[in-house]
């Protein structure tokens, strides 16, 4: 029978040159009531605001029972591996569908009764993990659902008549966050792996709530030190990005983020929107976004030296109108550090390993129905969206 992949002509080539062979498409889905998961949020909203564990639960359950169904399919397939894992949330009416898809890999004289790795890296993301030296083991995830709380909401109404930080606010955002990343890493150690490469992260809305979620591959590198056995290294760097920093001696060791949430002021609001009906520079807006910018970042800046890295690399920043005069400003990047006899295994890339394939299907008569945590780009947590 023919072979039915999700690869592409770029992936398949990549993945031929690691001596691995495309095989069939796999899924696995698992499909709950909205309208119990509803019902448990709604009571859970707590006064002082941040995770919703059972809601936290209820979706790392769903996500994983379609995970561990889209892995026997492909253990039935007789695959030693799945690349270009998704992971997905599908709403249907009053359900909810978790989807999980990827694409079977096979090795001519491996072990088809063990299935060896699976990774959110499509062929040729995973080309440049292997070439950079770290070996697939399994596809992770950390997520925390979360609220801001009515607790949140009193605080920072109060504190919005004051221009400055709202740090109720910082505090939620920022704690849910690093939450989410405690528990990639915490996966990344139970399944073996001294690593957590390629992590993307998205915020998706949800009944009333926001789920945090990033997804990545725990892998494991020869040349890390046996403390990363224990706290594996994480990084949201593309992985061609993190190929050529391997290249250069670099190692990542952290992802780093930093969270700050400030308030124009009534004061403030009601300058800047008489300034908004002329022409020119609206003074206060561009003090506040400066001020809560250098604070995410000197946040980065903390973690970074705390895990003694030599540099920051691939920040990103991203802002978000959360209502009512108040942003929050998120920086997310990866610390490096060099580290002696790192390097790739080829002196350089082959140009299939970075041409990008282009959609030759468009269909703008429909709106997405789902969020699809692999969807679109392709740069590791640049696929942030707004809360």
């Amino acid at each position: 029978m023919a072979v039915m992949t999700g690869l592409s002509g770029n992936e398949m080539y990549c993945l031929h040159q690691k001596g691995l062979q495309a095989g069939d498409l796999v899924i696995g889905n698992s499909v709950f009531s909205v309208g119990v998961i509803g019902s448990l949020g709604s009571g859970l909203k707590t006064l002082a605001g941040g995770e919703v564990t059972q809601i936290t639960s209820v979706i790392h359950e769903g996500r994983l029972n379609s995970y561990n169904r889209m892995v026997a399919e492909a253990r039935r397939h007789g695959g030693i591996g799945i690349s270009g894992v998704t992971n997905e949330l599908v709403m249907h009416g009053g359900n909810v569908e978790f989807l999980s898809v990827g694409s079977c890999i096979h090795q001519e004289g491996a072990n088809t009764d063990q299935l060896a790795f699976s990774s959110s890296a499509d062929g040729q993301e995973l080309y440049c993990q292997m070439d950079a030296g770290f070996r697939p083991v399994r596809f992770v995830f950390g997520n925390v659902a979360y609220s801001i709380g009515v607790g949140g909401g009193i605080g920072g109404a109060l504190k919005s008549l004051q221009r400055g930080e709202i740090h109720q606010y910082s505090e939620v955002f920022n704690t849910t966050r690093h939450l989410a990343l405690e528990r990639i890493r915490n996966e990344a150690r139970t399944a073996g792996g001294n690593a957590v490469v390629g992590i993307q992260t998205s915020i998706i809305p949800f009944r009333g709530m926001q789920e945090m979620v990033m997804i990545g591959t725990a892998s494991h590198h020869p040349a890390l030190p046996p403390q990363y056995s224990q706290t594996p290294i994480t990084s949201d760097l593309t992985n061609e990005e993190m190929w050529n920093m391997i290249n250069m001696g670099y190692m990542p060791i952290q992802l780093v983020l930093g969270v700050s949430v400030y308030s124009l002021g009534l004061v403030g609001g009601i300058t800047a929107a008489f300034k908004s009906l002329g022409r020119g520079e609206i003074s206060e807006l561009t003090s506040l976004i400066y001020e809560a910018r250098e604070h995410a970042i000197a946040k980065i800046a903390e973690d970074a030296t705390a895990c003694g890295a030599d540099d920051v690399v691939g920040i990103k920043t991203n802002v978000y109108q959360l209502g009512g005069g108040i942003i929050e400003f998120m920086a997310i990047g990866t610390a490096v550090k060099r580290m002696p006899g790192v390097t790739t295994l080829s002196p350089t890339l082959p140009p299939q390993a970075i041409i990008r394939d282009k959609d030759t299907f468009v269909n703008t008569a429909e709106t997405a129905l789902g969020s699809n945590l692999n969807q679109g780009t392709k740069r590791a947590g640049s696929s942030i969206s707004s809360d």
